[in-house]
């Protein structure tokens, strides 16, 4: 039972952490039609600042110069690359690709610095933690779930009682329609991807903090995984995102629990763990769980 226990808390812990970014995903989606592959650099991004400033700025300062950097970045991809493209949702494949190479090349700058070194990110919960019963719980995963609840009920809060919120759904339902009203769509859509870019960056802090070794070169492929909790959710659903990511997190850890007794399916299952459920979640639901599917009216 115990076992049981330590499994879904860490499975929960880390999908509140992916839930953060996989939201980064559907928000870009719903503004621009993107599917944003720059997400996992733009997270190594946030981690790295955090690591090089925590030891001059401490830690909260650090975090907030990185949170607002990342955010800068995601909104300046936009407004330079992308929106030199045009914002026909017709052309959405090919910005698309444009973020693979935005990728490739924050992602290589960034490994460069990094290396083969572990960097620390200076968080206040080093590798202290929490017993309850006969159940051990590192207060990094406590404040993983507890940080996530405070940001994701923020973020829903904005998509529902601000401006910003009710012209990205607008937006989102029909672009054209949106624009004769006057939403400006340029906006919403820099202001969607500055937020992605901030809950990224947020989501490296845990990511790299205990039982995590630290941030490496390799972290930012670990947004990765959220993709395919977006994906089961729906990727024009925020609750769907964040009730994808919870799955895709207790999975993960019931993988990582249960190694021994699932070593028929190979070692590397838990790698791709996420992928399947994905998979068989889509045979069921191609719209995914909390998708709708589009009317088409011939």
């Amino acid at each position: 039972m115990n076992t049981v226990l330590d499994i879904v808390l860490n499975g929960l812990a880390l999908g509140s952490v992916y839930a953060l970014v996989a939201l980064g995903f559907v928000i870009i989606f719903k503004a621009s039609g993107v599917m944003n592959f720059a997400h996992g650099s733009l997270l190594l991004l946030g981690g790295y600042l955090t690591a090089i400033l925590h030891d001059s700025l401490g830690f909260a300062g650090a975090l907030a110069v990185a949170v607002l950097a990342t955010a800068a970045v995601a909104g300046l991809v936009d407004r330079v690359l992308l929106r030199r493209l045009g914002t026909d949702p017709h052309t959405a494949h090919v910005l698309t690709i444009l973020t693979i190479g935005v990728d490739i090349v924050l992602m290589t700058d960034l490994a460069r610095r990094i290396g083969g070194d572990l960097l620390t990110l200076g968080d206040p919960w080093g590798g202290s933690v929490a017993t309850f019963g006969s159940v051990t719980v590192a207060h990094s995963r406590i404040a993983a779930i507890v940080t996530s609840v405070l940001v994701i009920g923020g973020v829903f809060a904005l998509f529902r009682y601000t401006g910003w919120g009710l012209s990205l759904r607008a937006a989102a339902e029909d672009r054209e329609a949106a624009a004769l009203m006057g939403i400006r769509l340029n906006r919403i859509r820099t202001l969607s991807w500055c937020l992605a870019g901030l809950l990224a960056a947020l989501a490296a802090v845990f990511l790299a903090a205990f039982p995590a070794p630290g941030l490496e070169r390799t972290t930012g492929q670990i947004a990765l995984k959220a993709f395919p909790a977006a994906i089961l959710g729906g990727m024009t659903s925020p609750p769907g995102a964040l009730a994808g990511s919870l799955l895709i997190g207790v999975t993960e850890a019931v993988v990582a629990g249960y190694q021994s007794e699932l070593s028929v399916l190979g070692d590397g299952f838990g790698d791709v763990a996420p992928y399947a459920v994905m998979v068989l979640v889509l045979l069921v639901r191609p719209a995914g769980l909390f998708g709708a599917k589009e009317s088409v009216r011939v």
